[in-house]
């Protein structure tokens, strides 16, 4: 293997190289002196949201409240290379299917309205006015308003995801999956049945007074990079921060703070995790369950809150004394001493935040992970004090802010009364699709509609060649989006391409600028206001596009669709009455920092079926594998979401490549491999296998029979209906898998 492909990268995360990476986004997009004064702008009270990770802001901001990867989201949408018509005159859609996602991604901004020509295999210009009444069409001609799926991407504004979602309803159906059923839907699962919310109950400001901080399943340092700094102030007074994860991630092991003078001069950096466990993939579950085990053991349990606030303990503790050292030790792939030590970290420590990502939440056994990560806290009564609670942290600028919209394919019975209440029609209450049974009802046929509000639908789903021949047999398939991207070229018999403006870019509506808001993944709302001249002068505003789709579709719809867009003022209003916590939403997200969202367990209420926090059991279960090998999809550093920047994966030490699968040297040993050598992937299910060709393996630091490698390539791999027991999330990191000799070629050059 050539230096070009893998080279062991030993600096701190950050530094000088996050610096030099930033500039060269700006550069590779043509933006320099423009994306440097619009990155000054970036999650400000005055600017915009980045339009990336969910990481909550400062209060008061910094000057520069922005990271690397927040700097190649905004230049990307910022960038100066336009996507227009006749771009795709020169390309048809079968070329452009041959191309990267990278390159896909690199061509710019789209510019109009275009839908799909059949007969020249080619995108065509479309007026706005004829791409609603298409898109109105076929929705007004389906049999059962069913039949259609509306798909939410997480940049979505709350003000057009409660309009998207009024509308969809208004018309007939709760078929609105989301990106949220793809990453943290077991988040949501399980904590709304084991606390009565959701979400996380820690802010920012609890990062100064915990004194422990565990880390389960999360890559900081590339998924919320900002994250970081926060991660630095802890270790430096003193907290302990304790990683569960099967990479060694350098974002996780040290870092050099670009806003730190010191650090940058004299080449400096911080250590971040002070104890960093690699379990195997999928053992989570199991190492949670040793913790307990020995935290019960200890006898040092906070039993006055266990008695007050929890109800199901006895249980608990029972199943937990029957629990085997060895069958934990087995399936977490950790010592019972390694074990027993984190219980003695966490034990001493008198406030704690226990912060996961999705190596938590796509598994098989998500939930069941969940609730015992939330079992742990709940043994000593890490929630509603100072420094202490669960922490998901949630991906994508607004995924969490669109489910409190009402972005649910499961609405509370609450949620549509009190939407019957403002609007004066009567809302479907039949369950809908979430997105993997979206895509098994395109598959046979009782869907015959997509419409994707922002988002990737192709690239981000699993099963890919499945979710391909499901898109193929829609009727009619439309991609609201900035660019251009792979589920405009796997589309159904018809296909639309509908153009919105960026979170970066200047919204008017009835002569008057707009803002819209988002909130963070600590529940706080706050304005979003964008100032660049936008792409081009055919964009519209995803609010815009929903309300002109309504008013073409609902011909005798009482909501006055075209009214609430002239002014987001007037859907804030309607939302203040419909979503509980928003009263007098005008003006509090006005207030510099917005506002937060008021989560029970801060003041430890628990609106659960019992009015208290639960304790479950979840027993260890052997799974029977006929694989030597389980993988999980990763992003690399140059990647976010389904979007490829660049090619690179500094943190990891790989260049210039994506097609690569990493396995420790004992396994490259055991099974006969050399670094660089070319290898087949296959997954083994119960309906058959599935084969991605040509990865380069990769020496690194993963536990013995465990793999990872980049998705949306290994994404053909994940089973469409291998799921998490009741969230459907796909079970990306945890798939039963074999190498084989690649019918490419030997070995990487």
């Amino acid at each position: 293997m050539t230096d070009r492909t893998f080279k062991p990268y030993t600096r701190p995360a950050g530094g000088w190289d996050s610096l030099r990476r930033s500039w060269q986004a700006l550069r590779e997009e043509g933006i320099v002196a423009t994306g440097t004064r619009t990155m000054l702008r970036t999650n400000q009270d005055d600017g915009f949201d980045c339009p990336g990770c969910a990481w909550p802001d400062r209060n008061p901001n910094s000057t520069f409240e922005f990271c690397e990867n927040g700097v190649k989201a905004v230049a990307a949408e910022a960038t100066a290379r336009r996507v227009t018509r006749e771009f795709f005159a020169q390309h048809t859609v079968t070329e452009l299917a041959a191309q990267t996602d990278h390159w896909l991604e690199a061509q710019g901004r789209l510019t109009e309205p275009m839908r799909y020509d059949a007969s020249t295999d080619r995108y065509m210009p479309i007026a706005w006015d004829a791409a609603f009444a298409q898109v109105a069409g076929h929705l007004n001609a389906l049999a059962s308003p069913d039949e259609a799926l509306f798909y939410t991407s997480g940049r979505t504004s709350n003000e057009a995801a409660f309009l998207y979602q009024l509308f969809v309803r208004a018309y007939g159906t709760n078929n609105l999956p989301d990106c949220s059923n793809l990453c943290h839907e077991a988040s949501g699962v399980a904590l709304t049945e084991q606390i009565g919310s959701g979400k996380g109950s820690v802010l920012l400001e609890d990062f100064e007074h915990a004194e422990a901080i565990f880390i389960f399943g999360q890559n900081p340092g590339t998924n919320h990079p900002r994250m970081l700094g926060e991660l630095r102030e802890a270790a430096r007074r003193g907290c302990r921060i304790v990683v569960f994860n099967p990479l060694r991630e350098r974002g996780l092991e040290r870092f050099a703070h670009p806003q730190s003078p010191t650090e940058m001069l004299t080449g400096g950096s911080t250590k971040i995790a002070t104890d960093y466990y690699t379990p195997r993939i999928g053992g989570d579950l199991a190492a949670l369950t040793g913790i307990a085990k020995a935290l019960i053991e200890r006898g040092t349990l906070d039993r006055d809150f266990i008695a007050t606030y929890t109800t199901g303990f006895e249980a608990f503790a029972t199943h937990l004394a029957g629990q085997d050292w060895p069958q934990i030790e087995a399936q977490s792939g950790l010592t019972r001493a390694q074990l027993e030590e984190a219980a003695a970290i966490y034990d001493a420590s008198r406030a704690t935040i226990f912060c996961w990502g999705m190596g938590i939440t796509q598994h098989r056994r998500s939930v069941a992970t969940i609730q015992m990560l939330m079992a742990v806290l709940l043994l000593k009564g890490n929630i509603g004090k100072p420094g202490a609670g669960p922490c998901p942290v949630r991906g994508h600028s607004n995924v969490q802010g669109d489910r409190t919209m009402g972005i649910y394919e499961k609405p509370s019975t609450a949620f549509l009364d009190a939407l019957q209440a403002e609007f004066g029609f009567e809302p479907p209450h039949a369950h809908g699709h979430d997105v993997v049974s979206g895509i098994e009802a395109m598959l046979d046929g009782r869907a015959r509609v997509l419409f994707a509000m922002g988002g990737n639908f192709a690239a981000a789903t699993p099963d890919t060649a499945r979710t391909a021949e499901a898109l193929r047999r829609c009727d009619l398939t439309v991609h609201v989006s900035t660019k251009l991207n792979r589920s405009h070229l796997v589309h159904g018999r018809e296909a639309l391409i509908l153009p919105c403006l960026g979170r970066s870019e200047i919204d008017m509506q009835a002569g008057s600028r707009q803002a819209v808001s988002v909130e963070d993944s600590m529940s706080m709302v706050h304005l979003s206001c964008g100032l660049k001249t936008p792409a081009s002068d055919h964009l519209m505003s995803e609010p815009a596009i929903v309300a002109h789709l309504a008013a073409a579709t609902l011909h005798d719809s009482r909501v006055p669709w075209m009214e609430l867009v002239s002014h987001y003022d007037r859907i804030r209003e309607r939302i203040a009455r419909v979503v509980p916590g928003f009263e007098d939403f005008n003006a509090r997200v006005r207030v510099p920092g917005g506002f937060h969202l008021h989560h029970p367990g801060r003041e430890r209420e628990f609106p659960t079926a019992s009015g208290r926090a639960g304790f479950f059991v979840h027993p260890l279960q052997d799974e029977a594998t006929t694989t030597p090998f389980k993988l999980m999809t990763v992003r690399s550093h140059d990647q976010y979401n389904t979007t490829i920047y660049g090619l690179d994966d500094r943190y990891r030490g790989v260049l210039g490549l994506r097609r690569v699968c990493f396995i420790n040297a004992r396994d490259l040993s055991k099974y006969g491999w050399e670094p660089g050598q070319l290898v087949d992937i296959t997954s083994v299910w119960h309906d058959g296998e599935r084969t991605v060709q040509g990865f380069t393996l990769v020496d690194y630091d993963i536990p013995d029979g465990c793999l990872a490698s980049y998705f949306p390539e290994t994404n053909p791999l994940v089973p469409l209906d291998s799921v998490a027991e009741r969230a459907g999330t796909p079970t990306s990191k945890a798939i039963a898998v074999r190498l084989t000799p690649s019918a490419a070629g030997t070995v990487a050059s």
